[in-house]
């Protein structure tokens, strides 16, 4: 690598390490004020050239009409000076006429510089042009065009207003070029402040809520216009609210999970104590007593160790993808049904099954079979069936799974609830579980895209509808 290669390099690095140290605002308003003082600068520059343009035309039309009027007075004339002294500004125009052959010019010195080109005009062999230059230390313009046959009609004038009036105009459109550079900056500023100021607040807020840990906190959003129209970066501000809104709806939902769960696990924790100690002294209770307490004991640790599965089992949001397969719903809910009838040997199934096939994970699809099973047999009538159901409606719709019991059903004041994880309804606070089962049915339901809902069965009982 060359050393001007490496020095671009380095100079590239450098400029990258300036713009990462500069502060978005400070860049953003750099950016605006460049791109209006180009603008500005670009503007003024192309004003400058138009009136220079447009002062020069001018003068070149006076130099067409002198020389038209100064061949008309002075037809056929020979070589050497006609009319005029352009050695004052407010003379006319002076006007020369030059032959093509020097040989024929007068033995006097002309008004007017006669250049090999003005030769050439006289010969017929080039264009009419204007020639810029210096008569008695002042700027003037001088036309060159054909006159005769063999000669060249020359006429000048002093440039000195047109001068006077360009340097003009170059200063005004200086002086303009610097207010838009400073109005530039204004506006740089300005926009930079103003654009970038729910960005400052969502900043702001990240901060509070990195300081403070709550994310309770809001960015506050401009009204809404009548057009309902929000550019991206209010957009980008609403979508963050949204953001702070599901954390904090985790944040509450784990924070409750914990407070119940430590309160579940209370009384059973010390029911293990209690007999525990109560072991500990064995000597002194009689063999029913230590039998009594035994089983007590290890029915205490079957339901804190069904409590902590169930905790365990909800703490996980959404299904492991590599454990993702295609299944057989029927052949799952027969299975489940089995295992039911075994569990619940008092209460009859009647099942109704088509083929269905779904992704998801089996086991944990059993689980939640399992629980609507448990739950409905639980809360099932004595001699009264609990019917369960797998059809695909016709139509669009998904496969759907329906478990009724003709039990007491759900009352209008319980089914908001129903899912709610520790909810025990006035009915079933003397059953055996520990209110974990529908709501880890419902988490399980929604991490494999489906829906599962409560509601009263007509004719009393309660039905539970899982659609996918």
């Amino acid at each position: 690598m060359s050393g001007s290669e490496g020095r671009g390099r380095g100079r590239r690095r450098l400029g990258a390490a300036w713009r990462r140290r500069r502060p978005l605002r400070t860049r953003l308003a750099l950016a605006v004020t460049a791109a209006v003082a180009l603008v500005a600068l670009g503007v003024c520059a192309a004003a400058f050239l138009v009136v220079r343009s447009a002062l020069y035309r001018q003068l070149d039309l006076s130099l067409v009409q002198s020389a038209r009027l100064a061949a008309q007075r002075n037809p056929g004339a020979g070589p050497g000076p006609l009319a005029g002294e352009c050695r004052f500004l407010a003379a006319p125009a002076c006007a020369e006429v030059v032959a093509a052959d020097p040989a024929k010019d007068p033995g006097t010195p002309g008004l007017l510089p006669v250049a090999p080109a003005a030769r050439e005009v006289a010969a017929g062999e080039r264009a009419p042009y204007y020639t810029d230059f210096t008569l008695a230390g002042h700027p003037a313009r001088m036309l060159t065009t054909d006159y005769a046959k063999g000669r060249a009609l020359q006429v000048a004038l002093r440039a000195d207003t047109v001068e006077d009036g360009i340097e003009e105009a170059a200063w005004w459109l200086v002086l303009t070029a610097a207010a838009g550079v400073l109005l530039a900056a204004v506006l740089g500023h300005w926009v930079s402040r103003t654009g970038l100021a729910p960005v400052t607040r969502l900043t702001a807020t990240a901060e509070r809520i990195a300081a403070t840990r709550d994310p309770r906190h809001r960015i506050e959003l401009p009204p809404r216009g009548p057009s309902g129209r929000e550019d991206e970066i209010t957009r980008l501000a609403g979508s963050f609210n949204t953001m702070l809104g599901e954390l904090e709806q985790s944040v509450t939902a784990q924070r409750r999970l914990v407070a119940d769960a430590s309160h579940e696990l209370r009384t059973p924790l010390t029911a293990l104590r209690t007999n525990a100690e109560l072991l500990a002294r064995a000597e002194r209770l009689t063999p029913e007593q230590r039998d009594r307490a035994s089983a007590a004991l290890g029915r205490q640790l079957r339901e804190v160790t069904g409590l902590v599965n169930d905790l365990i089992e909800l703490a996980r949001d959404e299904e492991p993808q590599p454990l993702v397969e295609q299944v057989r719903l029927d052949r799952l809910v027969e299975h489940g049904v089995e295992a039911a009838r075994a569990h619940w040997p008092g209460v009859p199934f009647q099942v109704r099954v088509e083929q269905v096939v779904v992704p998801g994970v089996p086991a944990r699809l059993s689980r939640l079979i399992g629980n609507l099973l448990d739950n409905a047999a639980k809360f099932s009538a004595a001699g009264l069936p609990v019917e369960v159901e797998l059809v695909v409606p016709a139509g669009a719709g998904g496969p759907e799974l329906t478990v009724r019991d003709h039990g007491p059903g759900i009352t209008a004041e319980d089914l908001p609830y129903v899912f709610d994880r520790f909810y025990r309804a006035n009915a079933a606070r003397a059953l055996p579980g520990s209110g974990l089962g529908l709501a880890m049915a419902r988490q399980i339901a929604r991490a494999h895209g489906a829906e599962l809902v409560a509601e009263a069965a007509p004719g009393g009982g309660a039905l539970f509808r899982l659609t996918f």
